[in-house]
């Protein structure tokens, strides 16, 4: 037989590494129904686990703080997690929740999930998320997304040690248990020494999953979750003039027994019903426990002229969060129409105990300022149970995504929430019972005009509380819910042959009913306040060569207070404060055989320290690398350097205090893969 000769075939690789923007995922955080993130009429944007891989961001604040005009104003009384967006700061307008769940918030303090390992993705929708998440969501909502149980066998391991005693581990494993139940499980643990006397952290979580699947069409998962954190127990630098006292950088002023923990559990129930390809059935019963304790002096005042400190603010505080609910939800496929619905329902204890004290200004306490004697723990004010509350939500929504033809896409969804509060203080037996309710909705609309690109207009709106929901006291009981209402214009790419994907958003967020006091009685607060903010953010993420991957963004915000008087004194035209205009990332990423170079850079512009804009934080620029080894396909060795150029910069600021980023790292860090 005459040897065949066969055309010769060439392959060329057009694609090196894949584009991180992902908008080709379903927009799971932002919208109910199945919708890709390039046709979606909203902006939303995130980090995978493998971009804080590759990043070396194992905190959560650090990994979304490389989104898009997302800055963190977190310090140790809010629990850490506490961010500005679009123009709106802190846990009342900044959510965040956990595979779509949001714990109750109470005394605007949001703790969990601090660390981001086990987490497929930490997802930011970014304005009015009302529609998806309830009340608290102005500027914009982080929901971590889990990962999730796999049939496949894998198992992830993480050691890492750094300066400063800083110590790492984490382990993730999934796979098969039979033929129809698969597990996961994820552990992580964490401490350090810290930069100063009582900076010293740690942290530890269990986070585990089994999935029953007894046929094709239903999937049943159980996930059961526990959290311990210890952070570091500074409360910030003092300052003077305006100034970080450089001198006063490593000194910590609290008492040698402070404390700060945070403890959480998590357990939740989901069954998954797909009846047919047109009707999909879902429930989810939960239970979030949260119990936190403070025990600290917060108030530090520098008096240059003899050198010392004017400490102040004794607080012992202690939360004890307990919440249920349930979430049941019909997605249903007709024709040219994608709908969504369902309720609901949650039921949410806070119980709050405290001590608060602080010595006569006539009679200060103080200590030195460069040589402290810190002390122990003294207050003459028993730290005794205050109050408790109860918050009863009920909520009702509905979306529909409407395909009108191959280029035109029609959103739109429609949320009622209802809010039963009641309170009772312990030493006047004083109760108090609240109604509050409000209405969000989005309307959106894209234009497809390629296969890879689409543009698109939306208008929506939410509602924030004027306090935590939990936390409401009689002198706020008369108040309802604040509302706002954001116009937005958008762009979206993806670039030929997998060069990488772009997104451009214009947006405007108008927010009234905001407390102010009272023209006519200034003594007196009143909702009649308002805000906006209006900017531009764009993101991309570009594969330049075969070798050399970049990703950068900005966002540039300008917020302002259009009505606000404090008594007499007109805060109109002020700029809330720990916002910056300007925020941007740029990671360049650059690889050659088993070696791949990373360089980021995070800029922060300035910032008042509150809403007086009499006090303005410097903005900052902070440089971090990455240099990996694959030793083998299952192992990988980096050496990381954070804040290579050891800035000196706040990241917020509290009463007097600046709290001060932490100085030049390094570390080095074992990946392995099985």
């Amino acid at each position: 037989m005459a040897q065949q000769t066969l055309p010769e075939v060439t392959v060329q690789e057009t694609r090196q590494a894949d584009s991180k923007l992902e908008t080709d995922r379903p927009a799971t955080s932002a919208s109910h129904v199945d919708v890709r993130t390039l046709d979606l009429p909203a902006s939303v944007s995130g980090v995978t686990a493998e971009q804080m891989q590759e990043r070396a961001d194992y905190g959560v604040v650090e990994a979304v703080t490389r989104t898009v005009g997302l800055s963190s104003s977190s310090e140790p009384g809010n629990g850490g997690l506490s961010f500005s967006s679009r123009g709106f700061n802190g846990s009342n307008s900044v959510g965040v929740a956990e595979d779509g769940l949001v714990l109750g918030v109470a005394a605007e303090t949001i703790a969990y999930p601090n660390s981001s390992w086990g987490y497929e993705r930490l997802d930011v929708m970014r304005g009015p998320a009302s529609l998806m998440y309830g009340s608290g969501a102005m500027g914009a909502t982080i929901n971590a997304v889990r990962k999730q149980p796999s049939r496949e066998a894998s198992t992830e391991l993480l050691l890492s040690a750094g300066s400063r005693g800083t110590v790492r581990a984490g382990v993730g494993s999934t796979g098969a248990i039979s033929d129809t139940l698969s597990y996961r499980i994820d552990a992580y643990g964490e401490r350090t020494d810290g930069e100063r006397h009582l900076d010293n952290a740690r942290n530890g979580k269990l986070m585990s999953a089994l999935r029953w699947t007894p046929r094709s069409d239903l999937t049943f998962d159980l996930t059961a979750d526990i959290s311990n954190q210890a952070p570091s127990r500074y409360y910030g630098t003092p300052t003077a003039d305006g100034r970080v006292v450089s001198a006063l950088r490593d000194k910590s002023y609290n008492v040698n027994d402070a404390d700060i923990h945070y403890q959480d559990q998590r357990l939740k129930a989901k069954a998954e019903w797909r009846v047919n390809e047109a009707l999909t059935l879902r429930n989810e019963f939960y239970h979030l426990s949260s119990k936190r304790h403070w025990k600290n002096i917060e108030g530090y005042k520098y008096v240059a002229d003899t050198g010392m400190i004017e400490r102040s603010e004794y607080l012992e505080i202690g939360h004890n969060v307990q919440q249920n609910g349930n979430r049941m939800a019909m997605d249903w496929k007709s024709g040219a129409h994608t709908v969504a619905m369902g309720w609901d329902f949650s039921h949410a204890n806070f119980r709050s105990t405290g001590s608060y004290y602080s010595p006569d200004e006539d009679i200060p306490e103080l200590i030195s300022a460069y040589q402290p004697v810190n002390g122990n723990w003294s207050s003459p004010t028993p730290y005794l149970p205050s109050y408790q509350s109860t918050v009863k939500q009920n909520a009702l929504f509905i979306e529909d995504a409407w395909k009108i033809n191959d280029q035109w896409l029609l959103m739109g969804g429609i949320r009622r929430d209802w809010y039963d509060f009641s309170r009772l203080t312990y030493s006047t037996n004083a109760a108090l019972d609240k109604s509050l309710n409000g209405t969000s909705w989005r309307l959106g609309l894209t234009r497809k005009l390629t296969e890879q690109s689409s543009v698109y207009a939306q208008v929506s709106t939410g509602h924030d509380p004027v306090t935590s929901l939990l936390s409401l006291s009689k002198s706020r009981s008369n108040y309802s819910l604040s509302k706002g209402r954001q116009e937005e214009i958008g762009f979206k790419q993806q670039l030929a042959e997998g060069r990488g994907e772009w997104t451009a958003a214009l947006f405007h967020i108008a927010k009234k009913d905001i407390i102010t006091s009272d023209p006519d009685h200034p003594s007196q607060t009143i909702q009649g306040g308002k805000q906006s903010s209006r900017g531009l953010e764009l993101t991309g993420a570009f594969n330049v060569s075969k070798a050399f991957r970049l990703e950068a963004n900005a966002a540039y915000t300008d917020a302002k207070f259009d009505e606000l008087m404090r008594g007499t004194v007109n805060r109109a035209g002020n700029r809330p404060g720990n916002v910056p205009r300007v925020t941007a990332n740029v990671w360049g990423h650059y690889r050659i055989n088993d070696w791949r170079a990373s360089l980021g850079l995070r800029y922060v512009g300035s910032r008042f320290t509150d809403e007086t804009n009499t006090e303005r934080m410097p903005g900052y620029t902070v440089m971090d690398a990455v240099v990996s080894w694959n030793v083998n396909p299952k192992t990988t060795l980096s050496l990381i350097g954070r804040n290579l150029t050891n800035r000196m910069y706040a990241s917020s600021a509290y009463n007097t205090q600046w709290f001060l980023g932490p100085r030049r790292s390094v570390e080095l860090m074992a990946q392995m893969h099985f």
